[in-house]
């Protein structure tokens, strides 16, 4: 993995050598890349890219960034893996590339060259975000893979433009203006992440996934972005073209394209490993890449000393059983605890999802060892693996026929009590339960119910299920209350039931927005590259052609979980999912308390004043005081207000 940065500008005589903009863009994201920094410059054109790399494929010079094509006329930095360069490159071949070394960086200005760059796009298996200069055609072109695993973003005034693979490249540059972006504000209040193209910053956008921009004239407005992949296309092809083999066939289907994702991610010429929680996921993962190693790989593991969020002895389980070489790290509270003040900083925009801790905390684990580690992220989102996909979908429905009175009487009630007085009624009655009637975290499930039997359509009814504030523009002051992003993909009328809906809205944006976006920089701020092979745009495909008893089938994961039958003694799987998270409600009462209260008060005192801190007071009052309903809404504050205090 690495790090890019670089500007496009229509007056370079203002700021001075653009090779020297490009070199300071890249320091603070040296963490990207700390093997080797690049930059090239034509101050002529106004353009410069710079790069910190972390050298995984082509350790020699030939793998230096940034790289021109052989002719010339293609300069890039590119960061990120193409995992099917080698038969790339052998096509190539037949047409009379000739190369140097055996990057796939190499491989993709050859393909430009032979094919152009969307065409080219097209083509490639991987995660990437590129900047490519075309010295022909006077254009710069920015890309990022088909789901968003690698982020790109893009600031523009009139005559200039700088992008990098975080914000923070882009707040060393000449020029950068720091205004909020108050729809973005709101939107990560509800969702605990700023969705694309938006970011926190009123003229910073993301560039979507399966997307390029090129640009000709910096002194124009941004043009429109052109997709080259279109998960909607996806989405739409699968489902009017549905698998219609067998079920054994399906299965089959599946852990070929599995086992073709995890083998082609496993080429490095840096030592490799795995990331392991002792889910279905990871699990599949780690099965098919010790299936297809000669020596035992290499998994990680952490855990925690609060049973409800440790998964460790699972995840040694499911190690023990493959075989493979096996680090585990028990870690306290107070260890994790201890990242807490460094997430401003490795989070440059807002993100407040708790599972960015240990995500961080397994990645400096691996990263002692290895400089690679794939992972098992994306089964939820591709194969309804979410409790919300498996009994969201039929609350929400059965909701709609409820009298109006009936469904606000029924919210009330099961609002008013909180997570932690539900969570005492449902100890008292757990004994006599069915395991399937003994969720985790019943508290906050039966609070989550209430708001979204509080909704008045099937769209917001499943926006409630994943808002951490139902109505966060009322904490914002009413000089910066603005109108209310709508979340993308909910409301999807051409797919055929609301799981698929559900489905759909989570791959647009909670995927690359929140949970790539999290692995990405919790892994790089210890300089470890993370791959997703679930995430595979060929599994995805696929994944999209599967009926839904392929899916929800005694719960969800249905077809996932077959194939890893065939890999793993099955009752090491079937167990209920714990997740991958913290007890921040536990640690904000506790030891975060001083903490948390200190980023209140300095957000408070900032100006201008855009949030409601009087509210907000009252929330957090009722929170010490022991209700839990607003737990996670307030780690979204406390997060912004640290962010703010860093960063504005």
């Amino acid at each position: 993995m690495c790090g890019l940065a670089g500007l496009f500008v229509s007056d370079p005589s203002r700021w001075g050598a653009l090779s020297d903009v490009a070199t300071a863009m890249t320091a603070p994201i040296q963490h990207r890349g700390p093997d080797d920094f690049g930059v090239w410059a034509k101050d002529s054109a106004g353009v410069a890219l710079g790069f910190r790399r972390l050298a995984i494929i082509d350790l020699s010079k030939f793998g230096h960034q940034p790289m021109k094509s052989a002719s010339g006329r293609f300069v890039m930095v590119f960061n990120g893996e193409v995992y099917n360069h080698r038969s790339i490159r052998a096509e190539l071949v037949a047409h009379g590339a000739r190369f140097q070394g055996h990057s796939d960086t190499e491989v993709m200005l050859a393909a430009f060259e032979t094919w152009g760059i969307e065409h080219s796009l097209s083509r490639f298996v991987g995660m990437f975000a590129i900047a490519v200069w075309d010295e022909q055609r006077r254009e710069l072109t920015l890309a990022r893979d088909r789901l968003g695993k690698k982020p790109l973003f893009i600031y523009a005034e009139p005559g200039f433009i700088s992008f990098g693979s975080e914000i923070k490249a882009l707040q060393a540059a000449p020029r950068f203006d720091r205004t909020l972006d108050l729809q973005g504000l709101t939107a990560y209040l509800r969702y605990l992440y700023v969705p694309a193209p938006r970011t926190i910053f009123a003229n910073t956008i993301k560039l979507l996934p399966g997307h390029s921009l090129t640009i000709s004239d910096p002194a124009a407005s941004l043009p429109d972005c052109v997709s080259y992949w279109s998960l909607e296309a996806v989405a739409q092809a699968g489902v009017s073209d549905p698998f219609l083999g067998s079920e054994s066939e399906a299965v089959d289907q599946l852990q070929a394209l599995l086992t073709d994702a995890v083998q082609s991610r496993m080429e490095a010429d840096v030592p490799l490993g795995a990331l392991l929680s002792g889910g279905i996921d990871s699990s599949t993962i780690v099965a098919l890449m010790q299936r297809a190693s000669d020596r035992p790989v290499k998994t990680f593991t952490i855990g925690f000393d609060v049973e409800d969020h440790d998964e460790s002895k699972h995840a040694a389980a499911i190690a023990g059983f493959l075989g493979t070489d096996h680090t585990a790290l028990h870690l306290s509270g107070q260890d994790a605890l201890e990242v807490v003040p460094r997430l401003p900083e490795m989070f440059d925009e807002p993100l407040a999802d708790p599972s960015q801790i240990p995500t961080y905390l397994v990645s400096r684990l691996a990263r002692e060892s290895v400089t690679v580690a794939l992972s098992g992220d994306g089964g939820d989102e591709l194969f309804a693996g979410y409790n919300r996909y498996v009994h969201g979908e039929r609350l929400i429905e059965k909701a709609a026929y409820w009298p109006k009175p009936i469904r606000r009487l029924a919210s009330t009630g099961l609002t008013r009590l909180g997570p932690a007085a539900w969570d005492r009624l449902h100890d008292i009655v757990a004994p006599v339960l069915p395991g399937s009637a003994n969720p985790r975290l019943p508290g906050v499930k039966m609070v989550k119910m209430g708001n979204m039997l509080a909704a008045e359509s099937e769209g917001e009814r499943y926006r409630s299920l994943m808002s951490a504030w139902q109505d966060p523009r009322m904490l914002m002051t009413e000089d910066s209350r603005p109108i209310e992003l709508e979340a993308r993909g909910v409301d999807a009328d051409w797919l055929p039931n609301l799981l698929r809906k559900m489905m759909f809205a989570d791959q647009l944006s909670y995927l690359p927005d929140d949970l790539l976006a999290k692995v990405d920089r919790a892994s790089m701020a210890v300089s470890l590259e993370a791959r997703v092979p679930l995430l595979d745009h060929r599994v995805v495909e696929f994944s999209w052609r599967l009926p839904r008893h392929y899916l929800i089938r005694d719960g969800g994961k249905w077809i996932l979980r077959q194939v890893l039958y065939r890999l793993v003694r099955r009752d090491l799987v079937d167990r209920p999912k714990v997740g991958f998270t913290v007890p921040i409600e536990t640690w904000l009462r506790g030891p975060l308390r001083e903490w948390a209260e200190d980023h209140l008060a300095a957000g408070r005192r900032a100006e201008p004043a855009i949030l409601n801190w009087k509210k907000l007071q009252k929330e957090w009052r009722r929170f010490v005081a022991g209700d839990g309903s607003s737990s996670s809404g307030l780690w979204a504050v406390v997060n912004f207000a640290a962010w703010q205090h860093r960063w504005c």
